[in-house]
């Protein structure tokens, strides 16, 4: 029962502070490019988890780098490029909305990767998460027909590598602690961020010069410490506290959240859309096991 409470607590806060990080990714874009967001997001999220959680790693075994390695590429480094460039051309709004892949990507790759069963409940739960998205996408584009949407392709490969990233972390490093998990990524990425910094010229003169330089730097640490720093550490736990689906399902309420943000900084939304916005929250209704047993894989549906 204490689990049970946990992760819902766990759930609902990553909603909050993940469905927040597209406005801030948002305002950031105003004074920085999208692979200097990316880079310095990375940088300013390693320099704060390697503070406090560097004894944390002195544990790791040698088996488990090689999954944090792969852990840190596909669930931290290059999703935080990915959605910068992304949001260059979709609202934010929408990149939050098109996030929501995550849950049934995770179930596919679980089952055809990892196989890690899921069962029919949890997949009926991605199926309504899907078409609430689906009309929520929709509608966007009916409203901001001027939005080019062949960015959600980079959405759209982040999110396989998040479904990727938390099949990692149930399978191969589910006894690991969660900050350890997330120090240990960013060993591997800082360094890396600091050389793309560089080469795109965050520290020439003129970067330093743009009237949206400083508000771009509060809004992207906000990001880091909030969105990437914190948040990583109370997933990699939702993860191993719960299943896989189930902390994915944290991207059906992220948009709902992100919709909130973008009607306040003046982005449309319609009524479809909430009735989409509920449709998503059905569907993390149905995707969360209440009973605790082990799914069996499913072989059919």
């Amino acid at each position: 029962m204490k689990n049970l409470n946990l992760k819902w607590f766990y759930l609902i806060l990553l909603s909050i502070i993940w469905g927040s990080s597209f406005i801030l990714i948002k305002k950031s874009l105003l004074g920085l490019t999208a692979f200097q967001l990316g880079a310095l997001r990375t940088v300013f999220a390693g320099i704060i988890l390697l503070a406090f959680g560097y004894k944390t790693l002195r544990p790791l075994k040698k088996s488990h780098w090689q999954w944090i390695f792969i852990s840190a590429l596909l669930g931290s480094f290059f999703p935080a490029f990915l959605f910068a460039i992304a949001q260059t051309e979709i609202d934010s709004a929408i990149t939050s909305i098109i996030n929501s892949l995550v849950p049934l990507n995770t179930a596919l790759v679980g089952a055809a990767v990892f196989k890690i069963g899921t069962t029919k409940r949890q997949f009926l739960g991605i199926v309504f998460g899907f078409i609430g998205c689906a009309i929520l996408i929709f509608r966007g584009a009916e409203i901001n027909p001027d939005q080019n949407y062949m960015y959600a392709g980079f959405v759209v490969v982040a999110t396989l590598m998040y479904a990727g990233n938390v099949n990692i972390i149930k399978r191969h490093l589910n006894d690991v602690k969660p900050l350890a998990i997330a120090a240990g990524n960013y060993t591997f990425i800082v360094i890396p961020a600091l050389i793309i910094l560089y080469v795109t010229d965050f520290f020439a003169e003129a970067t330093f010069e743009s009237p949206y330089f400083k508000s771009a730097i509060l809004f992207t640490l906000i990001l880091s410490i909030f969105g990437t720093a914190m948040a990583k550490v109370v997933y990699n736990t939702l993860v191993q506290i719960s299943t896989p689906v189930f902390a994915s399902s944290v991207t059906y309420i992220m948009p709902i959240v992100a919709l909130i943000w973008g009607l306040i900084d003046g982005e449309s939304f319609g009524l479809l859309q909430g009735v989409g916005a509920v449709i998503i929250l059905v569907g993390v209704y149905l995707a969360n096991p209440f009973k605790n047993k082990k799914p069996k894989p499913m072989t059919s549906v």
